[in-house]
C-alpha cells in the first residue's frame, strides 16, 4: 500500500515543490528517493530527431518502456514542423531534394549537345518544388510516429525540462504540465539556427529553418555564412536560376580541408555566385514588403571602418547553430555544458557527469555534427545499457558529403588536422584532377574535379583521409569509408582496379605528390 501510495503522489509532490523551487528538498525527504522499480519509465529520450528516435526504438528493441518528448519552437518567422528532428524537416532531406533540383537544371543544359531538342522556355517553378518536397517531409513525419506506436514508444509532443534528479515536466502547445520520471535520460535536442543579434534580423531574415517551406521564390538572395549550409544553399538556389550573393567574414567550410573548400569557392564563383569577403552585416531594413519584398543590408569590413550597402529580396542567415541546451533544466540536475557554446562534454560513452544522463547528437562537445553520427551514437549506447554490448561510437573515421555545386566528399582527417596530429614530416598528400566522362560532350568544366589521399608514413602509409569534389561525391565515399575503418593503404589503393570509366576510379590511380598544400 506504502509503494503505490508514493507512487500515486510522488509526480504531484515534485511539481509543487517545483514551483515553490525546492525539487532538491522534496528528494532529501526519507522515503521519496526514486528507486528503480517506481519510475515512469525506464528511458526518456528529450528530442525526437534521428538520434533520440534510433536510441528510443532500439531501446524499445530490448522491451524496455521508453517515452519521446519532442516539441519544435518555432522560429521567429512562425515556421515549426513535424517529428524526425532538423535533418529530416529543415536539413539533409530538403537540401538534397532542392540539391537534387539544381542538378536537373544542369542536365537540362547539358542535355542539347546529347541530342535532346527542345523549343519551349524551360522554367523553374519554386512553389511546385516546396509543395512536392513538403508532401514527402509529411510522409516521413507520420511513419515516425507509426513506427513509435508500432514499437509501444510512448510519444508526446511537449516541450521536456528537467526539475529535479530523475523527473521531467512535459508542457504541451496548449501550455498543459504533466511530469515524468525515468530510470535514465538521453538528451536529443540538437541545435538551431544561430542570428546576428543586429537591428532587423528577426523580423526581416530568414535562415534554414524557413527555407524549405519558404511560401515564394526568394528572389534575389543574399546568404550570410560561410559554413557548408551557407555553401549548400547558395548553390542550389544559384542552380535555380537566382542571383546570389554570398558574405563571408573569414574563411570558407571551417574544419573541412581547406585546399578543398578554397576550390568550393572558386567553383560557385566561376559559375555566377558572387562572394563578398571580410564583411559582416550590421542592419537589415525592410524597403518594401512583399513576398519577397525588397531589404537593404549595410555590412561593415572586418578589416577596417569600410561600409557597404546592398538591395535583395531575402536574407538567408547561415552563419553557426545554437545547441538547444540552456532552457531544458540542465541546472537543476546539475549536467555541465560549455558556458560558451551550451555543448555538453560527455565520455567516451556519450554519458554526462550526472551518471544516468546521456547524450547524443549535435549538442556533443568536439564530436561531428552529423545525423547518422547522432543515429550510431544513440543505438550503440542502447546496445551498451540494455544489450551488454561493448561497441562506441567512432568520431574519427565518418564519411559526409557536402552538397554545394560541385559535390565534395570527405572521410578522415584534413590535411591540416592531418599536420597538427601526425606531423608535416610524417604524412604524404598523393592529389590529382580528373575530369567526368559526362562533363566531356558538354565541354564543361574541364579538370574542376579534384582527389586528395592523405596518408600517414609512418604506419605503413595507411590512408587516414579522402576527399573528393565531383559528381556524386558521396556515393563514391561511402565505399572508402569502409575501406579506411578497415585500414587501408595507399598499397593497397593502388592495388585495387577501378571500375572504368567512372569518377571513383581516379582513387586507384593518384600517383602525384601534394607538396605544401600546392598543386604541382
Amino acid at each position: 500500500m506504502k509503494f503505490y501510495l508514493v507512487r500515486f503522489l510522488c509526480p504531484f509532490l515534485v511539481l509543487r515543490a517545483h514551483k515553490e523551487g525546492k525539487p532538491q528538498k522534496l528528494l532529501e525527504m526519507n522515503g521519496h528517493t526514486p528507486v528503480p522499480h517506481a519510475y515512469d519509465y525506464d528511458l526518456i529520450v528529450i528530442g525526437g530527431g534521428s538520434g533520440g528516435l534510433a536510441a528510443a526504438k532500439e531501446a524499445a528493441r530490448y522491451e524496455k518502456k521508453v517515452m519521446v518528448l519532442d516539441f519544435v519552437t518555432p522560429t521567429p518567422l512562425g515556421n515549426s514542423w513535424g517529428l524526425g528532428g532538423t535533418c529530416v524537416n529543415v536539413g539533409c532531406i530538403p537540401k538534397k531534394l532542392m540539391h537534387q533540383a539544381a542538378l536537373l537544371g544542369q542536365a537540362l543544359q547539358d542535355s542539347r549537345k546529347y541530342g535532346w531538342q527542345f523549343t519551349e522556355e524551360v522554367k523553374h517553378n519554386w512553389m511546385t518544388m516546396t509543395e512536392s518536397v513538403q508532401n514527402y517531409i509529411g510522409s516521413l513525419n507520420w511513419g515516425y510516429r507509426v513506427a513509435l506506436r508500432e514499437k509501444n514508444v510512448t510519444y508526446e509532443n511537449a516541450y521536456g525540462e528537467f526539475v529535479g534528479p530523475h523527473t521531467v515536466k512535459a508542457t504541451n502547445k496548449r501550455g498543459v504540465e504533466k511530469l515524468y520520471t525515468a530510470e535514465r535520460f538521453l538528451i536529443a535536442t540538437g541545435e538551431r539556427p544561430r542570428y546576428l543579434d543586429i537591428p532587423g534580423d528577426k523580423e526581416y531574415c530568414i535562415s534554414s529553418d524557413d527555407l524549405f517551406s519558404l511560401p515564394y521564390c526568394p528572389g534575389k538572395t543574399l546568404v550570410v555564412g560561410a559554413s557548408y549550409v551557407a555553401l549548400e544553399c547558395a548553390g542550389f538556389l544559384a542552380g535555380l536560376g537566382l542571383d546570389v550573393t554570398v558574405m563571408v567574414r573569414s574563411i570558407l567550410l571551417r574544419g573541412f580541408d581547406q585546399d578543398i573548400a578554397n576550390k568550393i569557392g572558386e567553383y560557385m564563383e566561376e559559375h555566377g555566385i558572387n562572394f563578398i569577403r571580410e564583411f559582416v552585416p550590421i542592419k537589415v531594413e525592410q524597403i518594401e514588403e512583399g513576398t519577397p519584398g525588397r531589404l537593404r543590408v549595410t555590412a561593415k569590413s572586418t578589416k577596417g571602418n569600410q561600409i557597404i550597402e546592398g538591395e535583395y529580396n531575402t536574407v538567408l542567415l547561415a552563419i553557426g547553430r545554437d545547441a538547444c541546451t540552456r532552457k531544458i533544466g540542465l541546472d537543476k540536475v546539475g549536467v555541465k555544458i560549455n558556458e560558451k557554446t551550451g555543448k555538453i562534454p560527455v565520455n567516451d560513452e556519450e554519458q554526462t557527469n550526472v551518471p544516468y544522463i546521456y547524450a547524443v547528437g549535435d549538442i556533443l562537445q568536439d564530436k561531428l555534427e552529423l545525423t547518422p553520427v547522432a543515429i550510431q551514437a544513440g543505438r550503440l549506447l542502447v546496445q551498451r545499457l540494455y544489450g551488454g554490448a561493448t561497441s562506441k561510437c567512432d568520431y574519427v573515421n565518418v564519411p559526409t558529403t557536402v552538397f554545394t555545386p560541385l559535390e565534395y566528399g570527405a572521410c578522415g582527417y584534413s590535411e591540416e588536422a592531418a599536420v597538427e596530429k601526425f606531423g608535416e614530416e610524417n604524412i604524404e598528400v598523393y592529389h590529382s584532377n580528373f575530369w567526368p566522362l559526362e562533363w566531356t560532350v558538354p565541354s564543361r568544366d574541364n579538370n574542376k574535379c579534384y582527389a586528395k589521399i592523405i596518408c600517414n608514413i609512418q604506419d605503413n602509409e595507411r590512408v587516414i583521409g579522402f576527399h573528393v569534389l565531383g559528381p556524386n561525391a558521396g556515393e563514391v565515399t561511402q565505399g572508402f569509408a569502409a575501406a579506411i575503418k578497415c585500414g587501408i593503404t595507399k598499397e593497397q589503393l593502388d592495388n585495387t582496379i577501378g571500375i572504368h570509366p567512372v569518377c571513383a576510379e581516379v582513387s586507384s590511380a593518384i600517383q602525384i605528390l601534394c607538396f605544401s598544400s600546392s598543386i604541382i
